[in-house]
């Protein structure tokens, strides 16, 4: 075996360790900061772009803060036929902001992500983890006052 492609069982387990530590840091600290990425990079003898090309390609984890509620909308086809758009925006006429914004006091992010998972029953939305299915716009608007 070339001497390039080995790679030690340790290093190995670190790298795998990686997003597992990601969700960890995530969740003590509400989002993963530069620091955070540079600590874990070194911890794991890893480089801050390995660190952060993981974070950011999880739509589940974030490099800044977050609302206390993360309302997340699948934009993949299969959502958009069964109008996600409105889903996006009834929430936008709800709470008045944008997918990728935060409310001024911090009680809600909008989010739009690859899937949800929840295909045969768009439109739906993730609030955090809990899944809201068969959506419309009033019933958007009761769901977020439970959330208030």
């Amino acid at each position: 075996m070339n001497a390039n492609l080995q790679v030690s069982s340790s290093q190995y387990n670190d790298k795998g360790n990686l997003l597992l530590r990601l969700e960890e840091a995530q969740h003590r600290l509400g989002y993963l900061s530069e620091q955070t990425m540079g600590e874990l990079a070194e911890s794991l003898g890893i480089s801050v772009s390995e660190v952060y090309g993981v974070a950011t390609f999880y739509s589940f984890l974030s490099t800044r803060p977050q609302g206390k509620y993360v309302l997340r909308v699948c934009k993949g086809l299969p959502c958009c036929l069964k109008d996600s758009h409105m889903v996006i925006s009834a929430i936008e006429a709800a709470i008045g902001i944008r997918p990728g914004d935060t409310t001024p006091d911090g009680k809600f992010s909008l989010e739009l992500t690859n899937c949800i998972g929840a295909c045969d029953s768009a439109p739906a939305m993730l609030v955090n983890s809990e899944l809201h299915v068969g959506l419309t716009s009033r019933r958007i608007s009761r769901i977020l006052k439970t959330y208030e």
